[in-house]
């Protein structure tokens, strides 16, 4: 039973990366301009490498992401 309770911890921890990996990629394509669902499906079939992948894509000239910055304004 104990191996049982190791592997189900490590699981939920793998999907927990999975699912903020998702979330990251999700939130950097929607600034860059090009969609929340595109980089929604980037970071769950790559999981964290989608979060690299949307780090290193070229913002379009009207996004969010050239306007304003990777976080937005300060007030």
């Amino acid at each position: 039973m104990i191996v049982f309770a190791m592997l189900g911890a490590k699981a939920l921890y793998l999907l927990y990366l999975w699912l903020a990996s998702s979330i990251a990629a999700a939130y950097l394509s929607e600034r860059k301009g090009y969609g929340e669902k595109v980089g929604l499906a980037c970071g769950l079939l790559l999981s964290a490498v989608g979060v690299l992948v949307w780090l290193a894509w070229p913002a379009r000239p009207e996004s969010a992401w050239r306007r304003h910055g990777a976080f937005g304004r300060r007030r």
